[in-house]
């Protein structure tokens, strides 16, 4: 184990915890102003409701940046987990910060995507791409772990 953890790893994580949190916040401001245009009262919706309901009640694409924030919760908790695990063992090299680096930058194109346009085709190739990256990392933090 290395005395120091590279801060250069886990940089790109940081990074992508903040972009998620724009998004969060871009989210509820769609949803907030799209509230306000629907006429829908928060005060009067029953309880339990969950933001799912809302897909029959405004428009698609004001729900494309809440389906892009549950993105965002899902496939890069792997990459959160594999960056840590990369840094703990000392294993920053440049490569690694390179492909931590590629897959952030896929994952903000891939949200910046889904909200404004959200054609599958590119929407895929940018996830399949940073799965890709994000299993570059993985293997990388396998060979680092059993040698």
């Amino acid at each position: 184990m290395p005395a120091t953890i590279s801060h250069e790893l886990l940089a790109p994580a940081a990074a992508l915890v903040l972009w998620t949190l724009i998004i969060l916040l871009y989210m509820a401001m769609v949803r907030f102003a799209a509230f306000k245009t629907a006429g829908i009262d928060l005060s009067k919706v029953p309880p339990g409701g969950r933001g799912q309901d809302l897909e029959t009640v405004l428009p698609k694409s004001i729900m494309w940046p809440a389906h892009n924030y549950s993105h965002l919760v899902e496939q890069p908790t792997l990459f959160y987990a594999t960056v840590i695990l990369l840094a703990l063992m000392g294993e920053a090299s440049q490569l690694n910060i390179a492909l931590a680096w590629g897959y952030v930058a896929l994952r903000v194109l891939h949200s910046i995507w889904q909200i404004r346009i959200n054609t599958i085709p590119v929407r895929f190739a940018t996830f399949l791409l940073s799965s890709l990256l994000l299993i570059a990392l993985a293997v990388s933090a396998l060979r680092a772990a059993l040698t």
